[in-house]
């Protein structure tokens, strides 16, 4: 009888003790930097010529790994060995296949500063965000083992005279995984493991800027003696293999968390029915996308507490969340104390490599953003931004001391329109826009006027405003009196309307079934 879920707790990393365990995991981790990693396909590991390198963003001149590319050949050959593990581990009972996973949440905590370390290396991930990560990441594998158990049991039915009724759920097959690279651990576990509990098999590409914390996953299932060609891993470029994999007439379902852009084209590539190549289904598609998402308050909230707020929710991780409170839509009565309280909590933050930790609080260890790619964009907004309104904070480049990295300082922008370019459309980066609305009225027309609808807070001392936020405050993940951020497994299960996806519900007790097929059963007796 396994133990009630529970989340996994964080650490304080101001203890010396618990610091010096972090220390010592970072300097391991840079003791295995540089090695070549391989595809594994069926159980083999397959290295090419034709190889990508991981690298540091917030010293690029420090190689995380180099990994061998998956061609169109290879695959092809994934596919088919996905396929071929899927026609014995679809009947492998649920118990069996939740051990798995139950083991790996065990070696994951075994190794949790170790995989910490990883993702601090590869992401620029500040210590605690990355912790946290890996905390993430475990809840998964633990919540869906339980999960996968539970499904598996006879499901009720209304009796019937002279027949035996049976209603169960199977696997649907092999499909293909796409995590994105800002929770690089915790998502690409769960949109890897969900469909294997289950029963399918999987085709993993993990994120091209972070390739080495997916292996560490792919490394345990390994050492755990998982099946061969239930996971595989096939690092690579999207532009190379994307559409291979998506299109392919053997591929069952589409597991996808990242940009509105590439799901949407996803979602269109899918849909078409390859008959001709013997596609005999309907592919499944599970979409997680993007957000402009909203920290709202009316003229009842407490300053100082929602400054505070806003800026975690802003600048966590650099804002590369699809959560991040992109948007601060205030009251006018409390807009100028709010904006002035923002503007001296953002001067307090510090840029740093995050290979080193600063005390205080995690939002003060502000590091790179991902990559050259994501650095020019959000540059490039911040541009527009200083057209539209009027720059708070920030708005350049920031320099680090010995370091070559994408650093950019944190950017506040005020009096912005609620239309403007920079208030509707998603940057993905440490920039937030604060927006004054006249009443409350406006601050339920601004915070609704995107095509997004992902997470939101709201906060107000009247009943009445919350139960109306409740109603009509149209995302997936509505927070009241709390920022919009930090989803917990089985406590907020996450995911958003419109463009924000298919509304998937990751860590919550719907997920599994969108793997899974009902079928039913009837004997006469």
């Amino acid at each position: 009888m396994l133990p009630p879920f529970k989340t996994e707790s964080y650490v304080d990393f101001n203890d010396p003790v618990i610091r010096k365990k972090m220390e010592d995991a970072l300097a391991l981790v840079e003791s295995k930097l540089g090695r070549d990693y391989p595809l594994v396909i069926n159980g083999e590991h397959i290295f090419t010529d034709d190889k990508f390198t991981s690298i540091n963003p917030g010293d690029t001149e420090q190689v995380i790994g180099n990994f061998s590319k998956c061609s169109a050949e290879l695959a092809e050959k994934a596919i088919a060995a996905a396929n071929e593990a899927f026609q014995t581990w679809r009947f492998v009972p649920a118990e069996a296949r939740a051990r798995y996973l139950l083991r790996a949440a065990q070696r994951c905590r075994e190794k949790v500063y170790e995989l910490t370390a990883w993702m601090v290396l590869e992401e620029g991930k500040n210590w605690l965000e990355s912790y946290g990560d890996v905390a993430e990441g475990i809840d998964f594998l633990d919540f869906y083992a339980r999960e996968a158990i539970r499904l598996a049991q006879p499901q009720e039915l209304t009796p019937y005279p002279c027949e035996e009724n049976d209603y169960h759920y199977i696997s649907l097959g092999a499909g293909v995984a796409l995590p994105p690279w800002n929770f690089p651990f915790a998502i690409m576990a769960g949109i890897t493991v969900a469909p294997i509990v289950t029963g399918n098999t999987v085709c993993l590409k993990p994120a091209t800027p972070a390739p080495a914390i997916a292996w560490q996953l792919v490394e345990i299932f390994e050492e755990l003696d998982l099946p061969k060609g239930v996971l595989n891993f096939i690092p690579g470029a999207g532009s190379e293999i994307g559409d291979l994999i998506v299109d392919h007439p053997k591929t069952r379902f589409i597991n996808f968390t990242g940009s509105m852009e590439v799901g949407t084209r996803i979602y269109e590539r899918a849909s078409k029915v390859h008959a001709d190549k013997g596609q005999i289904w309907l592919k499944r598609t599970v979409l997680e996308m993007g957000g402009k998402d909203f920290m709202a308050a009316d003229e009842t909230a407490n300053a100082d507490t929602l400054a505070e707020e806003i800026v975690i929710a802003a600048f966590g991780f650099q804002g590369q969340k699809c959560s991040a409170g992109s948007r601060v839509i205030l009251h006018k009565d409390i807009y100028d104390e709010v904006v002035e309280k923002v503007q001296k909590r953002v001067k307090e933050i510090e840029t740093h490599d995050t290979r080193t930790w600063n005390d205080g609080a995690a939002v003060n260890n502000h590091g790179p953003v991902i990559n050259k790619s994501s650095y020019d964009k959000i540059l490039s907004y911040i541009e527009i931004g200083k057209k539209e309104s009027r720059l708070l904070n920030g708005g350049a480049p920031a320099k680090v001391a010995g370091k070559e990295g994408y650093y950019i300082q944190p950017t506040v922008f005020a009096d912005v329109p609620w239309d403007a370019r920079i208030a509707q459309e998603e940057i993905f980066g440490p920039v937030t826009a604060i927006i004054k609305a006249k009443d409350e009225d406006d601050i339920f027309r601004i915070a609704n006027s995107t095509m997004f609808g992902l997470t939101g807070a709201f906060y107000s001392q009247k009943r009445a405003s919350l139960e109306r936020a409740r109603r009509e405050l149209h995302v997936g993940n509505l927070y009241l009196n709390r920022k919009c951020t930090g989803a917990l497994v089985d406590v907020q299960p996450f995911g958003g309307f419109n463009m924000s996806g298919t509304d998937s519900k990751a860590g919550g007790r719907d997920y599994l079934q969108l793997f899974l097929q009902g079928k039913s059963v009837s004997e006469k007796l």
